[in-house]
């Protein structure tokens, strides 16, 4: 029987990262799991067609990206009282999020990733793409879609 002890929840702070959340601390009480709940800042685009940041202008807005992802995270983490007593780690990073949450997996040797779908469809995921598609599609663990 699948018991997982790691599982990670990828956040981007939505409702359905809340709803992913909550479903990880129901599977982290009934196996005594540890959870490692990590959101992902993009980069910050320097330059477009006609017009560039400077490099400190960019480097403000990711450290202000950074700190108020920080205390988002800690704020998700406080809507859900039935977590107390579960061992939560919460980590901050920068880049692609599929890409960085593939990382992570590997690096906290996640055995599960309950991720969100947003249920975007149409012309939107396809420029998009899907965060929680690309990490079904490479992620080397088992995978628990919560779907709204």
């Amino acid at each position: 029987m699948f018991s997982p002890k790691q599982i990670m929840v990828p956040t981007d702070f939505s409702e359905y990262s809340d709803k992913a959340l909550k479903q990880a601390v129901d599977i982290a009480k009934q196996y005594n799991s540890r959870i490692y709940l990590l959101h992902v800042v993009g980069s910050v685009i320097q330059c477009t067609i006609d017009y560039c940041l400077d490099p400190k202008t960019t480097n403000l807005i990711e450290k202000e990206s950074i700190a108020a992802a920080k205390k988002m995270i800690q704020e998700q983490i406080l809507k859900f009282p039935d977590s107390k007593g579960l061992e939560i780690i919460a980590d901050i990073r920068k880049g692609t999020p599929y890409e960085e949450i593939l990382k992570a997996q590997q690096e906290q040797k996640a055995d599960l990733i309950v991720i969100a779908s947003h249920g975007q469809t149409g012309l939107i995921r396809h420029l998009m793409g899907s965060v929680a598609e690309k990490v079904i599609r490479h992620s080397k663990c088992s995978v628990l879609l919560v779907k709204n």
